[in-house]
């Protein structure tokens, strides 16, 4: 699917002329498909090392319809955007970026590729049920950030 953007210029025919021409300069923007957007969910879903039932019980959905999402079988509403994105902890334009690698260096953004022992650790974090367990875990790694041996 592709959005027109469309832009108004003010130009003048040629020096010695007063009139002022209009000229309007298309340019065309892609729209991400549902197909698309549900592509990167997968991808960054396998990135993390989660499942589709993991992520299903997550949401709230079945794992048919992380099926159905990741497909593009089925649109996905602003609202779902907002909770899969927070669920697989990138910022919602994720699913909107170009795979397109740019030409000027960038800094690197926080939600680039998690190394595999973060990925492990939150893993087995995401697994655990109990809240008091989940606060416990926190408070062990806040105090293990903190040594400095």
């Amino acid at each position: 699917m592709v959005f027109v953007n469309a832009k108004i210029h003010l130009m003048r025919s040629s020096k010695h002329d007063r009139g002022v021409g209009i000229v309007i300069a298309m340019q065309k923007k892609k729209i991400k498909t549902s197909r698309e957007i549900g592509e990167r969910i997968k991808k960054r879903r396998k990135e993390l090392g989660i499942s589709q039932e993991r992520l299903a019980e997550i949401l709230g959905v079945t794992y048919q319809q992380i099926q159905r999402y990741e497909n593009g079988t089925n649109k996905l509403n602003v609202e779902n955007v907002q909770i899969i994105a927070h669920a697989l902890s990138v910022p919602i334009l994720h699913f909107f970026e170009s795979d397109e690698t740019p030409a000027v260096a960038e800094k690197i953004s926080p939600y680039s590729p998690t190394p595999p022992e973060e990925m492990r650790l939150l893993r087995h974090f995401r697994a655990i049920k109990d809240e008091g367990s989940k606060n416990l875990v926190i408070q062990i790694a806040r105090l293990a950030a903190r040594d400095k041996s």
